[in-house]
């Protein structure tokens, strides 16, 4: 009896991988407007904003103050990391997203997990998938470096829903919030470092065979 390795998810062990060659991908106009919402809303807020200024001042001086206006936001530290980690949670989404067409995360008729949600957390970001029939998250949990190499990431984690299954939970790890940021040195290593006989008549002292 052939022993299970655990790995039985892998998609590389795939038996179905010559027929995901001739997949065909259907990009519906529904699912591009989803997968490209935050951009589409940006260019929307900022055409309208470019209108709405026309009306007072001339376009020139429109776009010199969305200019000047953008300036001002990345000036600020609190609105900075706002836009930040808002970009991050965007390039997580696109990247999982190109991670799930590349490993072949996808059903037989060539349809992608929905991507639902993605916020950014304390050492990333989050990222919530609705699995199609076919995919499960055993499926994220093999590709686990793959996922994190997508993301730029320095690890992630997949967490399936307790209740419904189909719900999966990615956590991207970007940074280590217990690191410590600087290393403070030793005064008296420095200290032993120009005096040297310091360190010698300190560890006779406590030298128990001396």
């Amino acid at each position: 009896m052939p022993k299970n390795n655990g790995n039985s998810r892998n998609q590389r062990n795939d038996p179905y991988q010559l027929d995901k060659l001739f997949v065909k991908f259907n990009h519906t106009p529904a699912g591009i407007a989803w997968r490209w919402r935050t951009e589409l809303l940006t260019l929307t807020s900022v055409a309208a904003a470019l209108r709405w200024l026309d009306t007072w001042v001339t376009l020139t001086w429109a776009a010199i103050t969305l200019a000047g206006l953008a300036v001002v936001v990345l000036a600020v530290p609190h609105s900075r990391r706002f836009i930040t980690r808002r970009f991050w949670c965007v390039l997580a989404r696109h990247r999982l997203q190109r991670l799930c067409y590349e490993a072949r995360l996808h059903t037989r008729s060539g349809r992608l997990p929905l991507v639902l949600w993605t916020r950014p957390t304390k050492v990333g970001e989050r990222t919530w998938v609705l699995c199609r029939a076919g995919i499960c998250a055993e499926d994220f949990e093999a590709h686990i470096g793959e996922l994190r190499a997508a993301c730029y990431a320095r690890d992630a984690r997949v967490t399936r829903n307790r209740r419904w299954s189909q719900l999966v939970t990615i956590d991207i790890i970007r940074r280590d919030t217990l690191a410590a940021s600087e290393l403070i040195a030793s005064p008296l290593a420095r200290l032993t470092a120009h005096y040297p006989q310091l360190a010698l008549v300190d560890g006779d002292e406590h030298d128990p065979a001396a």
